[in-house]
């Protein structure tokens, strides 16, 4: 685990954010239902601060009034009072430390919250364009980083301040003279820890950049495939001076960062004694010569506040970096949080009654982005009931038409329309409730077969399950494992084989019981027997319910009411088999290419 560094990387410094009054504004709105609590921990920061200098004073009056003066007692009482103090300021800090992460804590779980609610609410196009690593980054490192802020950052600078003002006053209360003398030797102690420390993290980023170079020369050369390359390029010794050269680099930079560890300690010695020195040394020509009311014990009391301000100082050097980077990851929250739903339902979004399956398309068109259009005036419709095959080369944009009639997008120009409604003015949840869709790269949760099962519908009795399964023709198969039903999935399912999963899918959106199934190249990629298990699933439910189906099996195809061709993002061509076979065009081509081959294996089979 990497040190967390007091100097800003040069990624940091490019990425500075903008702290401005809107941003602190928003930041305080996290923190208002906590308020009273904060004021808590303010005052207990206080009271702490103010507690742990209580020991460093009382050093003094156990150094003259008890050990000076010979006086057993007061010596017992001083020393009494010194360990209470001390234990009365670490219960409170422990209270401090409760009330603060308790704080944090619920405020993280409020950001986490509304994280996830922004992010299930984001598009399709959101989830296809963005970096899945910095989705979850946003949702676990940086909102833990704000807990961090809150607990940490925040509480140590007021804790910084209070102890390093309580300090400076007593120091001057004592002996303003000495009071002085400590403010300017409190900077020797600041001075080598920050050249230090910039050093050491300028050797760890470099040690960092040299160990990735060896990870990386171990995992491809020592890998079955690396190896193998190795050995058939002869490349043995290549390699190995390869390595060798960066090993030796690495055990350089080791040496270096450990001794410029040696070479810090070894300063921040000399002036942790220098500082005192100069103090009793001071303090005495002021006792001796100057004004004999000070004591030695009052000596005594300034080296120890001295050491005391140390720590705060050097916290408080570090602030304008901590600060920065906590600014930095509530922008980059508020960057997710302030997006652009985009697909949403709007105030009188509507939620039909009933929903026959009757689906038109009109005029749509649409593209990804502005640079390229996938769809080109897309004219069809879907009657209740009835089923429409759509088929093409790829990239012809017929995933696309399903993306659109879940609205996962949204058109560019034209109308999807459900029973003459406008899909923009349904509710979402309607939308997606009414279509079922099966499609090539089936997802399966790392759960049981009836958790999946039940993920689309919650309520179903296992009567229910046990009906879809076999419409599925996946029953018998579930029923043939140990632990049947219950049995554990794996990882998207990786513990079933593709044909298993994709029957899996089907029985799944059967479960549903959608007005609409759609089946999106679902047999794609499977071995002949999967496909025609597959195949004897999906022929009665385009039989039964209003369906589409991208496909490459010509009985799936032929079994269809109406086949639409497309290519390059329009329909080129629309009717039944044996008429598009008469127009000796695209549709033709593709039967001689892909569904003549498919019609041979089912005879086969």
């Amino acid at each position: 685990m990497r040190r967390r560094s007091s100097f800003l990387t040069q990624q940091e410094k490019a990425n500075r954010p903008k702290i401005s009054k809107e941003l602190i504004k928003r930041i305080s709105s996290y923190l208002k239902p906590y308020f009273k609590h904060l004021i808590l921990v303010v005052l207990i920061i206080i009271t702490s601060s103010i507690l742990k200098i209580v020991p460093s004073i009382l050093t003094g009056r156990i150094i003259d009034d008890g050990l000076i003066k010979r006086d057993f007692n007061m010596l017992l009482i001083l020393i009494g009072l010194s360990v209470g103090v001390t234990l009365l300021g670490n219960i409170i800090g422990l209270i401090e430390s409760y009330v603060n992460t308790w704080v944090s804590e619920n405020i993280t779980f409020n950001m986490r919250n509304e994280m996830y609610r922004k992010l299930q609410s984001m598009p399709h196009r959101f989830f296809t364009t963005n970096n899945q690593g910095d989705i979850i980054t946003r949702m676990t490192s940086d909102i833990s980083g704000v807990k961090q802020v809150i607990s940490s950052t925040y509480t140590s600078i007021l804790s910084s301040v209070i102890t390093l003002v309580v300090a400076t006053v007593a120091m001057f209360q004592k002996n303003w003279i000495l009071g002085l003398v400590g403010l300017v030797i409190v900077p020797l102690f600041v001075i080598p820890t920050r050249s230090a420390g910039k050093t050491r993290w300028t050797l760890t980023n470099e040690v960092q950049k040299t160990s990735d170079e060896i990870n990386g020369i171990l995992n491809e050369t020592l890998s079955v495939s690396g190896q193998l390359l190795v050995k058939l390029f002869n490349r043995h010794d290549f390699e190995i001076d390869k390595y060798e050269q960066t090993n030796e680099k690495m055990i350089g930079l080791h040496i270096k960062q450990s001794m410029a560890g040696r070479w810090f300690r070894v300063m921040i010695g000399t002036f942790s004694s220098i500082g005192p020195m100069l103090i009793y040394l001071v303090g005495g020509l002021i006792m001796m010569q100057v004004d004999s009311t000070l004591s030695v014990g009052d000596i005594t009391v300034l080296v120890a506040l001295l050491s005391r301000m140390y720590q705060p100082v050097n916290a408080l050097l570090n602030t304008q970096v901590e600060v920065i980077r906590s600014m930095a990851l509530f922008t980059r929250i508020f960057n997710y949080l302030d997006m652009d739903v985009e697909i949403e339902n709007n105030e009188t979004a509507l939620s039909p009654n009933t929903f026959s399956g009757n689906i038109e398309f009109k005029d749509v068109n649409f593209g990804y982005d502005d640079s390229r259009e996938i769809l080109n005036g897309i004219n069809f419709s879907l009657d209740a009931g009835k089923s429409i095959a759509i088929v093409g080369p790829s990239g012809a944009g017929k995933s696309t038409i399903i993306n659109l009639l879940l609205r996962l997008y949204d058109v560019s120009s034209g109308a999807i329309t459900f029973e003459n409604h406008n899909v923009k003015d349904l509710d979402l949840a309607f939308i997606r409730d009414q279509i079922g869709l099966v499609t090539q790269d089936t997802y399966l949760f790392n759960a049981s077969i009836l958790e999946n099962l039940m993920y689309a519908n919650p309520m179903a009795s296992f009567n229910e399950i046990v009906e879809a399964c076999k419409k599925a023709n996946i029953h018998e198969f579930i029923d043939s494992l140990p632990l049947k039903y219950e049995t554990q999935v794996g990882n998207r399912g990786l513990k079933l084989s593709g044909g298993e999963k994709q029957r899996l899918s089907i029985a799944r959106a059967l479960l549903k019981d959608p007005t609409v199934i759609v089946f999106d190249e679902a047999m794609s990629s499977l071995d002949s027997i999967a496909e025609n298990l597959i195949q004897e699933a999906i022929e009665p439910v385009i039989k039964e319910k209003t369906s589409i189906v991208i496909a490459h099996r010509l009985s799936t195809i032929l079994a269809a009411d109406e086949i639409l061709v497309m290519d390059k993002g329009e329909i080129v061509e629309r009717g039944q088999h044996f008429e598009l076979l008469k127009l000796d065009g695209l549709y033709n081509l593709l039967y001689e290419t892909q569904f003549k081959v498919s019609e041979e294996l089912e005879l086969q089979i």
